[in-house]
């Protein structure tokens, strides 16, 4: 058994300001990558800037990052750090941000390689320059994981690139939570449940990390009540839906995802839905599926989770992001993909079939 995380990770309120000296000794020159606006909103870049000019490190922002980052912005920040002689890279937002960053840092000391040639398998691992992570959303964990997740538009690709760069220091803190709309700190939180659920239900799931995963699930179940609430939720628990996060992150950092983030792929790519709802679709099925090879799993999840059955799941999960619908011939043309990933399906903890992927569409997508 294995457990791996090399990145220095601190989760507290003000841990910018508090970890200055870590921040500041990463390295001598940053690109900060981030999107258009939510990162100044919610006075994260605002603290990270204040303390690169205390600590005298020039600093350019890059605030072009879209949801879902592609190899052409990538390959624009790329530039802009080159330009820049920035040695380090600083990702502040959510997946999208932290993600682009990651490979930004990749590419900045692998002139060799273009952006669009990210998802292509390499010869051997490549070196990247330091990422600092400081994530403002509570879901995709990508603080702890080594993953970067890109899309090239070019080849209607969206998937994790072959290469491994956890951060160097992440810096996690609830109160950028504040500025938030409910439903996007509900979406990425179903995010960070699927993350966990399908860590445990994972061939890959051991007894030593599954301590990151069932440890988290029990502070989501805490945390349910206020997702499915109409009301805003409350501050006291922004700092426990981060933390969350990040565990989930460092359980998906063990595992790797399972089927539910394959087949969410397709459908942000084809349909633009959000990445966290587009994973939580399945996710009642997946846990369903799983039921047949690997009982006692599913029901601790359902135990952590303080719920009673997969229907209660299920339902839970309707409440939070609703249905999707989409035509018969996307359905097929989804499952059709998904039957030949064998890098999802490998994972599954049992001999999943081609009628268990049906099954799965079939729940999880309405035709209209």
């Amino acid at each position: 058994m294995r457990f791996y995380v090399p990145t220095d990770i601190y989760v507290e309120k003000d841990c910018v300001k508090r970890h200055a000296k870590e921040l500041l000794a990463v390295g001598r020159r940053a690109l900060i990558v981030t999107g258009h606006s939510s990162a100044k909103a919610n006075g994260s870049l605002n603290d990270v800037t204040e303390v690169l000019k205390a600590g005298e490190i020039p600093f350019q922002v890059f605030n072009e990052v879209e949801e879902n980052p592609s190899t052409d912005t990538v390959r624009k920040a790329t530039q802009a750090a080159r330009e820049f002689k920035a040695d380090y890279v600083i990702g502040i937002g959510g997946g999208s941000a932290i993600d682009a960053a990651k490979a930004v840092a990749l590419l900045l000391v692998n002139p060799d390689v273009d952006a669009d040639d990210l998802h292509k398998m390499p010869g051997h691992p490549l070196d990247h320059a330091p990422v600092v992570a400081v994530p403002t959303t509570c879901g995709t964990g990508s603080e702890a994981t080594p993953v970067s997740i890109i899309t090239n538009h070019k080849i209607n690709l969206k998937k994790s690139i072959p290469h491994v760069i956890f951060p160097a220091l992440a810096l996690v803190d609830g109160k950028y939570l504040a500025s938030a709309k409910k439903q996007l700190i509900v979406n990425t939180a179903v995010d960070a449940l699927a993350h966990m659920v399908e860590s445990i239900l994972n061939v890959k799931s051991n007894l030593f990390n599954r301590m990151c995963p069932e440890y988290g699930l029990r502070l989501w179940g805490e945390c349910k009540g206020a997702l499915l609430s109409e009301k805003a939720v409350d501050e006291n628990l922004y700092e426990k839906l981060m933390f969350t996060s990040t565990i989930a992150g460092m359980s998906i950092a063990q595992t790797s995802t399972a089927v539910p983030h394959g087949m969410s792929y397709d459908l942000t790519l084809h349909q633009g839905v959000p990445h966290g709802p587009a994973v939580g679709y399945f996710l009642a099925a997946y846990v369903e599926v799983c039921a047949k090879f690997v009982p006692g799993d599913v029901e601790k999840i359902l135990s952590l989770l303080g719920l009673q059955n997969i229907s209660e799941f299920a339902a839970m999960i309707r409440n939070l992001i609703g249905t999707c619908t989409t035509t018969r011939e996307k359905r097929e043309q989804f499952a059709k993909a998904m039957k030949v990933n064998r890098s999802k399906l490998d994972l599954v903890p049992g001999n999943i079939s081609a009628e268990d992927i049906d099954y799965i569409y079939e729940k999880s997508l309405i035709v209209g």
